[in-house]
């Protein structure tokens, strides 16, 4: 699979010019009127990760290819994307809308963003939404260009403070019932940390060394705690196992190798850490119902 887009190659595939703040020390900020058609000619955008996030609302028919998902938009939504997950739109018809572009860094002093659900690869990422929610985040791209466009002196701290109000908004339409369980303790710190470093591996690309860390055991040895104990916190902070975590997250990526990369069965299966291509095969077909074959050329 090809790098991730940057944003001077994305300035480039859009505009073919680069601003003059794309690097700067506050981060990158910017925002864009959706258009879907150019020219009178449907526009296209290539299925592959960006080095950038991206928060979109979107007016309109279209399919979204997400990971390993296929996401209808019937009517409207609000998408958000990041550098951990590739994606590309299909439009079914002319769409309108506004999105917003920045890198972590702009959002560097606000926490770690990639640390919600929307931005992670299990998470939802396309929010459908009825024609009140579409007027309340217009709303918010409203304050959000009126503040880019103005001479305040803090104006992207308030952006930054409109990009949270974006993603909490979103998160209260589908909110995850892990944030309904007990507080934050040890056991959910723990299993944080084991979610990082299991992320910290991905996205595959060219020339990524082979995953060294796939095993529960290899976990709690990189955490420094014992695997039964690293086993209880996952469990009960997700509901599922260490095991189970990581062969979703295997699948996920699997999948979207399969579909969307030139590589064959065997080299994914060497680039996930399997030594065998017949282990990879019954691995797969276990989980997912087809051979790997089977699932690419389905």
């Amino acid at each position: 699979m090809s790098k991730p887009e940057s944003l001077e190659e994305f300035y480039k595939r859009k505009f073919s010019w680069l601003p003059e703040n794309i690097r700067n020390d506050i981060g990158h900020f910017n925002m864009f009127d959706l258009e879907s058609y150019s020219h009178g000619k449907q526009t296209t955008i290539p299925y592959r990760r960006r080095d950038f996030y991206k928060i979109m609302l979107v007016k309109g028919h279209g399919t979204v290819y997400y990971a390993d998902q296929v996401i209808e938009v019937k009517k409207q939504a609000l998408s958000f994307s990041n550098p951990l997950i590739p994606y590309k739109w299909e439009h079914h018809e002319e769409l309108k809308g506004q999105y917003c572009i920045f890198n972590q860094h702009f959002m560097s002093n606000f926490g770690n963003i990639s640390q919600y659900e929307i931005f992670q690869p299990t998470g939802n990422h396309i929010f459908e939404l009825t024609d009140k929610q579409v007027k309340d985040i217009e709303t918010v791209f409203q304050k959000m260009e009126k503040d880019f466009n103005s001479d305040y002196k803090y104006k992207y701290d308030s952006i930054r403070s409109q990009i949270l109000e974006l993603i909490h908004y979103s998160m209260k339409i589908q909110p995850n019932i892990l944030t309904d369980r007990q507080p934050f303790n040890a056991s959910h710190r723990i299993s944080a940390m084991f979610t990082e470093l299991l992320e910290r591996q991905f996205p595959i690309e060219d020339n990524h060394p082979k995953l060294q860390v796939r095993s529960a055991s290899d976990f709690a040895e990189q955490l420094n705690v014992h695997v039964n104990h690293l086993n209880r916190a996952v469990k009960e902070s997700t509901g599922k196992t260490t095991t189970q975590v990581i062969a979703e997250r295997l699948i996920q990526e699997a999948k979207v190798l399969l579909k969307h990369s030139q590589w064959n069965v065997g080299e994914i299966a060497f680039a996930l850490g399997f030594t065998e291509i017949p282990h990879f095969n019954n691995f797969f077909k276990k989980h997912v119902g087809s051979t790997p074959l089977n699932f690419r050329n389905g």
